[in-house]
């Protein structure tokens, strides 16, 4: 980059910042409580249960004597902290006391102190840890009292909305007639009477096409894709054939599959304490993309990554993707370093419920692991009925390659088709995806399976398997079986964790078949409190009519994946449509787009949700329809125009009268760099960054900076998602934290993104690309100031606009040649290079209207 002087070129930035800012970014009601969501979830899931069980015992209103004078049962007490000081410093770590005694830094400030269960897993404590970096977020009032026990009556419980299935719903009578052109407009229009409420205008075309396509496959229309639809004689028309090339697209399959990922969580490392990366991780993405772009009916969608081992394939390819998309349950973070193996079982098992019921039902079953959950009518001996389904199943997701000797828990990936020939003159066995068992009788076939694909990529244990006699396999078999784990000594190397064997042909992250059997009901969910042994079952609350039978020799993950997927489960079809209508219109008409549950909000337009929940299932599931469904509707269309009226009523927006102005997403933001530029490569990136690196310990031998400081020109969607250190193009712009679920993105505003945008390398590199893009062009000077508004901001320059930039080209260039002796080629190079930054860096650029 040239070497122009600071100070001149960051004015130059900051005018056109602030003018962008100003023409396009009208007031909009902020959606987000004081917490967010991430954090609020973080706060339930990994740091309240922690002291409710640890800490409370001593240090709350339930205790005979608080010690120390300190309160942990509310935001201010764990604050304010005891006799030493304050507890919690919200982002420091080391002025917070609370770190330093879980950690047992002071011998006579040990919490909790041997007495009363020792020290916490390291997992743990870097769980509270990472809860103060985040500002020690924490939703509980003022009120330090111990809530009463609840007895749930499930009767009554169904009794609630959401658990209640949806019905079909007429569309309301509306005054105005003429307005609404789909059925979804006549319910918003008629919420918006009700309130004495009128919509806005429509919005122009320019406006229209470019929310269009980033919300579809998040780029921005081409300068020629733009005046095409401007000037289409039938608008309604053109959205149409708009919309139904993008849903085409390959890249639309990149934009949603994205969505799905932050659900997923999708990590790419184990993340925790050590942090192993996952080679394989890049396959079930892929998987994703893949199964959005073929639009396969969501419902199905859901069985495979619940059950795709365990489903019907018509060939290997097939056999394959459902094996894949299991990875589903195997990508979650994984606490390498536990010593305990039953801990470690225990809490995959939690992860796995957490990650299936708020994915798929938005609701938060996981928090029944200590007791019966507090809000909803969710018994804990319902959790360990889902927890014997996932005990009776194998998860393998690898890192078994990594840190040799301290990896406590690593595990084998299950291979994919045929192996790669091997150098020994015998011949693996070709593995078998493991089949669903219904019958005992299947039994032993199914461990030969298994035993097959144990040895599939090691010829030793392959000739040592054909060796056997008869009677020697049996016995075999019959260990294998009640053993409910792998070959090979797997105590000492953790649940589920035979010796680990290089494969030598392709594998993945998945979960197969384990030794079926239920789980015991654990009290306060500590793993050396075992109580009353449960069936393997489903959450009766959201049960209607019978649930699935789980036979004795099948884990019940086949089962499950049914019962999630019922016509006659309430929340599965409204979950999936109330994120999709979020990706379009900027929130769900459940805000709490994760949770449906009682301390979560009531949707805004029930009827509608019900009308869409039932269309959705009736239309076989298709996302794409229903995509296509919301984007015709001149609700969408609408502009972002501000009324005054309209705001005093309604300032959050819910009733929709407007578009609501949103920001665009981190791989949003990044691939319009590369669009501008002309730089953006939209073939799919093989594999991933960290697949080149295998199984790798990162901070020993594998350098963070590997991963933050990742560039390409590729779709971000293809950038490594290590967790903790995701790359910091995507960081700075409210990525979704990889280890939980995310179904609605943070959105903040800090200085990080403005300096990145304005001093970050690689945006300067695609600034001067577009420059040269530019200059390129057989166009004259006004044209090519205009060209240059069109790919950055889709629209040309207003009058006021172009005089501007055109004095600042004009006045750069001639102060380079003066103070540097720049060649006049060079000089109009640079000035355009920093013209073209100053658009980026505008908030037009990252917003959409």
């Amino acid at each position: 980059m040239h070497s122009v002087p600071t100070l001149r070129l960051g004015f130059a930035l900051l005018v056109a910042a602030i003018h962008c800012a100003a023409l396009t970014v009208e007031p909009t009601a902020k959606i987000e409580g004081p917490l967010t969501a991430v954090q609020r979830d973080f706060f339930e899931k990994s740091i309240r249960p922690v002291l409710s069980e640890k800490c409370y015992k001593c240090h709350s209103a339930e205790a005979e004597k608080v010690k120390g004078g300190l309160l942990l049962d509310t935001r201010d007490g764990i604050r304010m902290g005891g006799d030493s000081g304050h507890a919690v410093v919200p982002g420091n770590v080391k002025e917070s006391l609370l770190i330093a005694a879980l950690k047992w830094e002071d011998k006579d400030t040990r919490m909790p102190p041997e007495k009363s269960g020792g020290k916490l897993a390291e997992s743990v404590i870097a769980d509270f840890e990472k809860w103060v970096k985040m500002g020690a977020p924490d939703p509980r009032d003022g009120t330090s009292v111990k809530p009463a026990k609840k007895e749930w009556d499930l009767v009554k419980g169904k009794e609630f909305w959401a658990f209640q299935a949806p019905k079909a719903v007429a569309p309301p009578a509306v005054r105005d007639t003429v307005w609404p052109r789909t059925v979804v407009d006549k319910f918003i229009l008629a919420a918006q009477e009700g309130r004495q409420l009128k919509p806005v205008a429509d919005a122009d075309p320019r406006t229209l096409i470019r929310r269009i396509y980033f919300d579809l496959i998040g780029l921005p229309p081409t300068p020629a894709e733009v005046n095409a639809f401007v000037a289409a004689a039938d608008r309604q028309k053109a959205v149409a054939a708009v919309v139904d090339k993008l849903l085409a697209s390959l890249q639309f399959g990149e934009r949603w599959g994205r969505h799905w990922l932050d659900v997923a969580r999708y990590g790419e490392s184990t993340g925790k304490e050590r942090n192993v990366t996952f080679g394989e991780a890049w396959r079930y993405r892929d998987y994703i993309i893949a199964s959005v772009n073929a639009d396969k009916p969501y419902d199905q969608f859901i069985r495979e990554q619940i059950a795709g081992d365990l489903l019907p394939a018509k060939d290997d390819k097939d056999r394959s993707d459902k094996l894949v998309a299991t990875g589903f349950l195997a990508l979650g973070p994984k606490s390498l370093n536990e010593k305990n193996r039953e801990i470690f079982r225990m809490d995959l098992i939690d992860e796995q419920i957490d990650t299936t019921t708020r994915a798929v039902l938005g609701i938060t079953v996981a928090c029944a692991r200590c007791h019966d959950h507090k809000f909803d009518p969710i018994p804990q001996r319902e959790y360990y009925s889902l927890a014997g389904i996932f005990r009776s199943s194998e998860t393998h997701y690898g890192t078994a390659g990594a840190i040799a000797g301290k990896n406590r828990n690593p595990s084998t990936l299950v291979p994919l088709g045929p192996p790669v020939e091997p150098k020994a003159s015998v011949e693996a066995p070709k593995p078998v995806a493991v089949p669903a068992i219904s019958d005992k009788s299947q039994a032993a076939g199914r461990m030969e399976e298994r035993l097959k694909m144990l040895v599939a990529s090691d010829p030793k244990k392959a000739q040592k398997l054909a060796n056997l006699s008869p009677s020697q396999r049996a016995a075999l078999l019959e260990r294998l079986a009640s053993s409910g784990s792998s070959l090979g000594k797997s105590g000492k190397r953790g649940y589920g964790t035979p010796a680990a064997q290089p494969l030598l042909g392709p594998a993945c992250m998945a979960l197969s078949e384990g030794h079926p059997g239920n789980a015991r009901v654990l009290a306060r969910g500590e793993v050396d409190a075992p109580g009353e042994n449960v069936p393997r079952g489903f959450i009766t609350v959201l049960t209607n009519g019978a649930a699935p039978a789980i036979p004795e020799s099948a884990s019940g993950r086949l089962e499950l994946a049914q019962w999630l997927t019922d016509a006659a489960n309430p929340l599965t079809a409204r979950v999936a449509v109330n994120r999709i209508w979020q990706h379009l219109f900027g929130q769900g008409l459940v805000r709490t787009a994760d949770n449906f549950g009682a301390t979560g909000e009531k949707p805004s337009h029930p009827e509608l949700l019900d009308a869409l929940a039932t269309q959705f299932m009736r239309e076989g599931w298709s996302v794409k329809q229903l995509v296509r469904s919301l984007v015709l509707s001149r609700t969408y269309q609408l502009s972002s125009a501000y009324d005054s009226f309209a705001n005093e009523a309604d300032p959050d927006n819910q009733l929709l009268w407007r578009s609501s102005v949103r920001r665009l997403e981190a791989e949003a933001i990044h691939d319009a760099i590369l669009a501008a530029s002309g730089k953006l490569d939209l073939t799919p990136l093989p594999r991933s960054l960290v697949a080149t690196h295998g199984d790798g310990y990162i901070g020993k031998g594998l350098r963070p900076e590997i991963f933050t400081e990742y560039e390409s020109t590729h779709r971000g969607i293809y950038f490594p998602v290590v967790r903790d250190f995701v790359p910091q193009a995507l960081e700075l712009f409210d990525f979704a934290e990889p280890s939980l679920v995310v179904a609605a993105r943070d959105v903040t505003n800090v200085p990080a993104q403005a300096l990145f945008l304005l001093n970050n390398s690689f945006v300067r590199e695609q600034a001067a690309a577009m420059a040269a893009r530019v200059l390129a062009t057989p166009l004259d000077y006004p044209g090519r100031i205009q060209l240059t508004y069109q790919l950055a901001l889709g629209r040309p320059p207003t009058e006021a606009e172009r005089q501007r930039a055109d004095h600042y080209l004009l006045d750069e260039a001639r102060g380079l040649i003066q103070a540097k002796s720049n060649a006049k080629d060079t000089a109009a190079q640079l000035s355009w290079s920093t013209f073209c930054q100053a658009l980026f860096a505008c908030a037009e650029f990252r917003y959409v209207r």
